[in-house]
Parts: C-alpha cells; sequence; structure tokens
C-alpha cells in the first residue's frame, strides 16, 4: 500500500524518513557509550581542575569532582576495569534467569504456553487473548517478536478472522507493552540492576533497593489494562479496517511453506524435523532429522513438500499438552515447597524482625525463585515431549541462550565503565543536585515533572531503541535526581517503563519492523514501513495515555509498586 500519491510525498512520510534519518546518523550502543565516557571524562577533568564541589541533601557531606585524565583518575581506571565489568549489576540478576528462560524456550515450553493460549480462545475473545500474549510476551525476550505476531495471524485466519488483524496486533501488543509483564522477567533484573547501581551518586541517602519484583504490582496492573485496551483496538478498530480496505486474507503468493520459519525461535527444537519425527515415535529418522534441520536451505526446501512435518500448528498434540500439565503440576509442587521453606516460624528467609518487608533474605532470593520456576518447568515439559532427554541437551540450550544476548554481555563491558565512572568522579551527584535545584525553582516537583520525564524517554525511545542502553543512560540522571526530589528509584523505573515500550513500534529504527514488515508482504506484496507504523498508531497513544493514568493512580493514592518499594522516600 502506498504512501506517495502522484509522486508527492505527504506530511506523514516526511516525518517518519526524518526520524529514520536521524536515527540512522546515530552510532550504535557501544560507540555511543564509548562516546559519552570520553565526555564524561573530560568534563570531570574540567571540573576537577576547577575545585568543583557539591553538597548532597539530607547528609553535611561535600562531594569534590574528581576527574578521569587525570593521576588519580588513570590509576582507578587501570585498576578497576574488570571489577567495573564483572560489578556491572544487571550481570549478576540477568545471566541466571537468562539461563533458566533458555531451557524453557528452546525445549518448546514458551511457544507451548503461547499456542495453548491463542487454541483455547473462542472467535470471539481472540483479540483479547492476542492483547494479552502480546503484551506479557516480553517473558521470552526479543523472540516474543518472532513467535506472537504471524502465530496470532495464523489462529485469527483459522477462526475466520482477519490474519492482518492478528498480524498487527500481535505486534503492536508486544512492542507496545514491552516493559510490563504478570510475571517477573530478566527484563526486571535488567532494570533493577541499573536503577540500583546508579544511587551510588548520592550517599547517605535511605532508599529501598530495587530488585525484579519492585514493580510487580503495578506490572499486575499494566499487563491487565494495556491486554484489553490491545483487544479493543484489534477488535474494533484493526480488523474493521483492515476489512474496509479489501485488504487480502490469503498470501500474494500461494506457493509460500507457511508461517513456521517466521515464529519459530533459533535453535528451537521445533524448528527443525526433528521434534516431528520424535512425535510420530520414528527415533530410526532421529540423525536425518536433525542434520536436515540443521541446515536453513534445506529444511525451507522440505518445508515447501510437506509444511505438516515443520509447521507448528495452532493446537497442540497430545504429548505437548500431557508436556504443558506436567510442568504445571511441577511448578504447583515448587510453590509448595516455597511457601513451607518462608512461612514456618524463624524461617531463615525472614529478616530480623521476622517478617518479609521491606527488606528480608526472601526479596535477595527473587532470582532465585524465578531462575527455578523457569528451569524445572522447561526441564519437565522438555523431558515429557522428548526435546529435553540429557544433561547435554540443557547446556546447549543455556549455551544458545548466552549466545543469544552476546551482544548484551559486549555492550555491558563499555556500559559498566560509565556507570561507574559516573558514580566515581561525582559528576551524577552534581547533575541530580543541579537539576532538582532547577525543577523546585520553578515549580516543577509533582507528577507534572514524572509527566515530563516519561515524555522524554518516549522521544528518545525513538531513536535508541535498546532499553539497556537508554535506561542506562536516563538512570544515571533522573533517578538521583528524583531521588532528592523525595521519590524512590522504584516509582522512577516505573515511569520510564511507559516511555520505553509505547513509541517503539513506530520508529524505523526497531529491527523487527524489518520482520514484520517481510510478513505483511506476503499479502501485501506493495506495503512499506509508511504502512506499517501507521497501522501502530492506533496502539501508541491509548498504551501512554492508560499506562500513565495507572501510574498517577499510583502515584496520588501512594500505593505499593511492588513488595516493600513505595513512591516516595521516607
Amino acid at each position: 500500500m502506498s504512501t506517495t500519491t502522484n509522486g508527492k510525498v505527504g506530511i506523514g512520510q516526511r516525518m517518519l524518513d526524518g526520524i529514520e534519518r536521524v536515527g540512522n546518523k546515530l552510532p550504535e550502543p557501544f560507540t555511543l557509550f564509548l562516546g559519552l565516557f570520553l565526555l564524561t571524562g573530560a568534563i570531570s577533568t574540567a571540573m576537577a581542575l576547577a575545585d568543583v564541589t557539591v553538597s548532597i541533601p539530607g547528609s553535611d557531606e561535600t562531594v569534590a569532582i574528581k576527574g578521569l585524565f587525570t593521576g588519580e583518575g588513570l590509576s582507578w581506571l587501570t585498576t578497576t576495569m574488570g571489577d567495573n565489568y564483572i560489578g556491572f549489576p544487571p550481570l549478576a540478576t540477568v545471566l541466571p534467569i537468562l539461563l533458566a528462560v533458555g531451557v524453557a524456550e528452546k525445549s518448546g515450553m514458551l511457544a507451548a504456553a503461547v499456542r495453548i493460549a491463542f487454541g483455547s480462545s473462542p472467535r470471539w475473545l481472540l483479540p483479547y487473548a492476542v492483547g494479552f500474549v502480546g503484551v506479557v510476551g516480553s517473558i521470552m525476550a526479543d523472540s516474543a517478536f518472532i513467535i506472537i505476531p504471524p502465530l496470532a495471524a495464523l489462529v485469527f485466519k483459522a477462526a475466520g478472522r482477519h490474519p492482518m488483524a492478528g498480524l498487527i496486533g500481535g505486534f503492536a501488543a508486544t512492542g507496545a507493552g514491552y516493559s510490563t509483564s504478570i510475571v517477573p522477567t530478566s527484563l526486571d533484573a535488567l532494570f533493577a540492576g541499573i536503577t540500583t547501581s546508579v544511587m551510588d551518586t548520592l550517599p547517605g541517602t535511605e532508599y529501598t533497593a530495587v530488585n525484579p519484583v519492585s514493580n510487580y504490582y503495578f506490572n499486575i496492573a499494566a499487563s491487565i489494562v494495556l491486554s484489553i485496551i490491545a483487544g479493543f483496538i484489534i477488535d474494533k478498530l484493526i480488523e474493521p479496517n483492515m476489512i474496509r480496505k479489501g485488504v487480502p486474507r490469503e498470501y500474494a503468493n500461494a506457493g509460500g511453506t507457511g508461517l513456521a520459519k517466521e515464529y519459530q525461535a533459533k535453535d528451537s527444537p521445533y524448528s527443525d524435523q526433528q521434534a516431528a519425527a520424535d512425535r510420530r515415535g520414528n527415533d530410526s529418522a532421529e540423525s536425518g532429522s536433525a542434520e536436515s534441520g540443521s541446515e536453513e536451505s534445506g529444511s525451507e526446501e522440505s518445508g515447501s513438500e510437506d509444511s505438516t512435518d515443520t509447521e507448528i500448528q495452532a493446537h497442540l498434540e497430545p504429548e505437548e499438552k500431557k508436556g504443558l500439565i506436567w510442568s504445571v503440576v511441577a511448578a504447583l509442587l515448587l510453590t509448595a515447597v516455597l511457601l513451607v521453606a518462608f512461612l514456618i516460624p524463624n524461617s531463615p528467609w525472614r529478616n530480623e524482625n521476622g517478617g518479609f518487608l521491606p527488606e528480608s533474605p526472601l526479596l535477595s532470593s527473587i532470582v532465585f525463585i524465578v531462575f527455578a520456576y523457569f528451569m524445572l518447568m522447561g526441564v519437565v515439559y522438555g523431558f515429557v515431549v522428548r526435546t529435553v532427554r540429557s544433561m547435554n541437551d540443557l547446556v546447549r540450550m543455556m549455551s544458545q541462550s548466552i549466545i543469544d544476548m552476546m551482544s548484551f554481555l559486549i555492550l555491558a563491558f563499555i556500559l559498566g565503565q560509565f556507570i561507574a565512572l559516573f558514580n566515581w568522579t561525582g559528576i551524577g551527584s552534581w547533575i541530580a543536585v543541579a537539576g532538582a535545584d532547577g525543577l523546585e525553582s520553578i515549580g516543577l516537583t509533582g507528577f507534572a515533572a514524572v509527566i515530563g520525564f516519561m515524555l522524554l524517554a518516549s522521544v528518545l525511545n525513538l531513536f535508541i531503541v535498546s532499553g539497556s542502553s537508554m535506561w542506562t543512560l536516563m538512570a544515571a540522571v533522573f533517578v538521583p535526581l528524583f531521588a532528592i526530589l523525595g521519590y524512590e528509584p522504584a516509582f522512577i523505573q516505573a515511569g520510564f517503563r511507559v516511555g520505553d515500550s509505547a513509541t517503539q513500534v513506530i520508529t524505523p529504527l526497531n529491527p523487527y519492523m524489518i520482520v514484520l514488515l517481510g510478513l505483511v508482504r506476503r499479502y501485501e506484496p506493495n506495503a512499506g514501513l509508511g504502512t506499517i507504523i501507521s497501522r501502530m498508531f492506533p496502539f501508541v497513544i491509548p498504551f501512554w495515555l492508560a499506562w500513565a493514568a495507572l501510574l498517577a493512580i499510583w502515584f496520588f493514592f501512594d500505593l505499593p509498586l511492588g513488595p516493600g518499594n513505595g513512591i516516595f522516600l521516607k
């Protein structure tokens, strides 16, 4: 669907082109933060030579700015580089969860859970099921962008509804609601580590440490509300619009091989013929199937001839249902064990007062708990459906998860150096104090300031699509700044979630937009990025406003964001 008429480009398309041009001029994240590291080092050195100091509110301590390009600074860098990297807080929380989620995903358990959520939904409920699965899809990290949209199109078509509505709605719900979920994810661990680490710029400030469940209550409410909104938009706006415009319901090229390739995660046991052979009990075909599944071109060719062997259907096979049932039973048993361990009198997971809030060994065990659930359910499911047959299979799945995150591990090196430098020089404290004084001088210290912060995040999200990169950049400035104004770090992190997700489905810099465009062009060969973005816009503003309204409710009623985490510093 063309976005031009008689050779003239509309204002909307010019704006999108402008966003793309500006975004393309930004360096990739590693280079960006390397530049910021050097810039911070130069500025801190100039301030140190000028004997700049900063007084931390609420304490008698005066912090002198230290410069990187001084003898002391260079000595600090050469002796702490390794600690700055290994000590980057998100690594300690993200990596264990990542290993377990990798097993749950690559055993097929997560994909099966998504499919049963779709397959068990009646026709009228499908848009809301797509909205819910999409919004909470961040549990699968970026693979959600590959798995959910084409699967939503498949089940929409099977139910007699427009497949394009499922495709567009699945992508929009996944992207615009990416920062929230009803269960803690690796993203929660990542954000929590960054949030807590930047508070070192305010020594002596008493605050509640942020952990992966610090926004949990808020996330549950946001997931439910955004799911309903997404379903309503898909049902009442997107699908009628697709019908009105006459968007095709069938592939333009009838010789396509199906949707399997687009929603199978890399290295998934279901991405080759092995799972099909296993389900048929054809053990003699095991080695040949594995070899053909490992070669992309070979599997594509075979898929065109026998797509039923390689394509995952919306419904579950009996063994897959059995695997899910047993994985849920295992999760319930684990829950019973944990409840007994935590709730018995004198439990070692209680704090010194016998409770759990605001701090306790239980809250410090969140990473372990999330790890245990995903690992146990993934292993049990894999054992039942025979995608996990030995310890080698588990090691392979966990290894692939680390490989999938290799770019983050490399980026974490420079992020860790940047955060450490920001804290060590004292320049973060100076910016926070100066910024807070500036906001107080103009009377912008209440929820209006938080709204401004969220709007800024939404704009930056058009150009910096990496959530970890953008939160590292913004948290270093705004978490201490708002702490001086009296707000808990967990609250500012919740505000960032709003701005971080809502606009990422309309930026051409989102790499998964190209994947979606390829899927859309199966139905509309002439579709372009303008087509995609125009269909995403109906989700952005409602999501942003609803999410911001929820945060306002939490703010004005001073509700707990998660276990032990509130809005205001005590």
